[in-house]
């Protein structure tokens, strides 16, 4: 009876009985009428009933004048709406064999346990032993049919909470801030479509050798849309070297170009990193590098510095007659 109190239902405002709405009085009505109940079985010895005609006045106590509710929300809140709807576009008929799955567990479980009561009311009666074994092969099938469906469900379940749980990664790193320059900060949201970001991640000492091993390749990744991100882990700055004579100014022009962006608020990255780290199962201390697709969805990562060479020759150009049909050729997605 404890659970009424936390029924969902505020009663009317304090009125003199003049022109008090009928649903208000109907109301109070009933809701004296549970807490006299309530009262007479908790309370030991005389119960004092309240009146049901009385005028209800602001003396009275709080338990009787507010009844107040509490729902419980059983989503996971770390799992947003978006991710769910993601989710749900990228696999549209897990839902279908999920829920066809339970029904024939269900169907095998109904046929197995009629199969049960009959297996016993044949040992039990010698007059029906010839019955046996054709009731025990019904009952083998109807329990190979719920392991199978029942190992294909956890299978389906375990593939929606592994796809569910990348998904929300890669919102998280969508939310991400980064900064252009001095005047410029953007989300990674906003590079969607636009770039294929390569996030390296270490000590200064590693952002400046995956910086001097990327120069070869420097034209052919921002062909290829390819801007890097780098977060250094020690609290070092890297001083980046560029040639500034005027022979070099175009190509130390795409060098600042290629490693432009710069990570805002730190401690927001170094918790997303070690979150990634933690689900590939590297040391915290590792450098570690990230490539993303133009969709936004982390394509591949590994210890160590990127394989700049690898970007140039498997990534397709952001321009040019092939562009649009290639989009979608980034890797399969991590």
């Amino acid at each position: 009876m404890a659970s009424v109190l936390h029924f969902s239902y505020i009663l009317g405002p304090v009125g003199s009985g003049r022109g008090y709405c009928n649903c208000h009085y109907h109301a109070s009505r009933f809701c004296r009428q549970i807490l006299n109940k309530y009262r007479s079985r908790t309370t030991p010895g005389p119960s004092i009933s309240l009146p049901l005609h009385s005028t209800w006045t602001a003396k009275r106590s709080p338990l009787s004048s507010n009844i107040t509710c509490s729902a419980t929300d059983r989503s996971d809140p770390e799992i947003s709406s978006a991710a769910r709807i993601r989710n749900e576009v990228l696999s549209p008929f897990r839902s279908v064999r999920m829920f066809f799955y339970l029904a024939f567990v269900a169907s095998g479980s109904l046929g197995g346990l009629i199969a049960i009561t009959q297996l016993i009311g044949a040992l039990a009666n010698p007059a029906r032993a010839a019955d046996v074994p054709e009731i025990l092969k019904g009952l083998s099938i109807d329990v190979a049919a719920v392991s199978l469906f029942a190992f294909l469900y956890s299978r389906e379940n375990k593939a929606k909470n592994a796809q569910l749980a990348r998904l929300s990664r890669e919102e998280s790193l969508s939310n991400l801030k980064l900064r252009v320059d001095e005047k410029k900060i953007i989300s990674v949201n906003n590079l969607r479509g636009i770039a294929r970001l390569v996030i390296c991640s270490g000590p200064a000492s590693y952002i400046m050798e995956s910086f001097k091993r990327s120069e070869p390749f420097t034209e052919s990744l921002l062909e290829r849309g390819v801007l890097v991100v780098s977060f250094t882990t020690d609290g070092n700055i890297p001083s980046f070297e560029f040639e500034e004579s005027e022979e070099m100014k175009e190509f130390t022009r795409k060098r600042k170009r290629l490693w432009q962006l710069t990570p805002v608020y730190v401690s927001e990255w170094s918790k997303w990193l070690d979150e990634q780290k933690r689900t590939a199962g590297i040391s915290p201390e590792s450098p570690v590098y990230l490539s993303l697709r133009l969709d936004g969805r982390v394509r591949g990562s590994g210890v160590g510095y990127p394989p700049w060479n690898a970007f140039v020759a498997q990534l397709p150009p952001v321009k040019g007659i092939w562009s649009g049909l290639l989009d979608g050729m980034d890797g399969r997605v991590l």
